[in-house]
């Protein structure tokens, strides 16, 4: 059973990767049984998730399934092998519901992210001023002690980009830019972190500006993650006021890779959203000196 007593991203993902390569194969569940010497409940419980196999099973059902490819075969071994692992956000687990948890831990994952921020600065990017100020204005009344916590953990996930560990993409919608959610003091800072973060070699910032018109409404804030060497889109993860919802569909990947296609073309370049966000920021100083 994977940690915890529900199925983990990671043992989501390599189960769902089981049962295609199987359903490629044409084989059905008690055959696959019979490679690794199961039952067909075994081998439904490892499909959903819900038991995680050891890398022996996965070999020999790999072998099995005729799956050749030694990137994907090493990539599948090695979900097995960490299914369980405990990543640093799960000594935040109990105040964190299950879907962010989701969240963090394909984030953690990695090696592409991508997302669309039409309300605010993405988390991946914000200070700690900012993010406690969001925080404690969100819809559900917080304790001091709870923001703080909250806090903390958003300033954990961008270790992920400081480090390096992944390619980081993100489209703000040029309001995000261009009117505070904060005091322009916190914004100031804001925009200043932003634009260093953007230099970053790892980082890609764009702004969607006005012009971009009914674009920018047709999608609400999404996060896109890959997990090989091409930024295919593998799991798409997005917020509501109960949580965050993670679509592992095929259908909901290609709708929502197109959708990324779209704001990124429409959006300015990284250089035209620098010069936009420099800016922003020389009036607000102006307007606060």
């Amino acid at each position: 059973m994977p940690a915890g007593g529900r199925p983990t991203v990671r043992s989501r993902r390599l189960g769902a990767a089981l049962r295609q390569h199987r359903q490629a194969a044409k084989l059905d569940q008690p055959q696959a049984a019979e490679v690794i010497a199961s039952s067909q409940a075994r081998i439904s419980r490892v499909e959903s998730g819900h038991a995680t196999p050891r890398v022996i099973e996965v070999r020999l059902l790999l072998d099995a399934y005729g799956v050749d490819d030694v990137e994907v075969r090493l990539k599948l071994e090695d979900l097995a092998k960490h299914s369980k692992n405990r990543g640093w956000w799960l000594e935040h687990a109990t105040h964190l519901r299950p879907g962010y948890l989701d969240h963090i831990a394909l984030e953690d994952d990695a090696t592409y992210i991508r997302e669309w921020q039409p309300v605010m600065v993405p988390g991946l990017l914000q200070t700690p001023a900012y993010a406690e100020a969001v925080i404690a204005g969100g819809p559900h009344y917080l304790d001091q002690e709870r923001i703080t916590q909250l806090v903390a953990v958003r300033m954990g996930r961008q270790a992920k980009i400081e480090g390096g560990g992944a390619s980081y993409t993100a489209i703000l919608w040029e309001p995000v830019v261009a009117h505070p959610l904060a005091s322009a003091e916190i914004h100031e800072q804001q925009l200043s972190a932003i634009l260093a973060a953007g230099k970053r070699k790892n980082v890609t910032v764009q702004v969607l500006p006005y012009t971009a018109g009914i674009l920018a409404g047709h999608s609400s804030a999404f996060y896109s993650f890959s997990f090989g060497d091409e930024p295919t889109a593998e799991a798409v993860a997005i917020d509501n006021l109960r949580g965050t919802s993670v679509l592992e569909g095929a259908e909901d990947l290609a709708a929502y890779a197109n959708a990324f296609d779209l704001l990124r073309s429409a959006a300015l370049a990284p250089d035209a959203s620098a010069k936009l966000i420099r800016g922003v920021l020389r009036s607000l100083k102006e307007d606060t000196s």
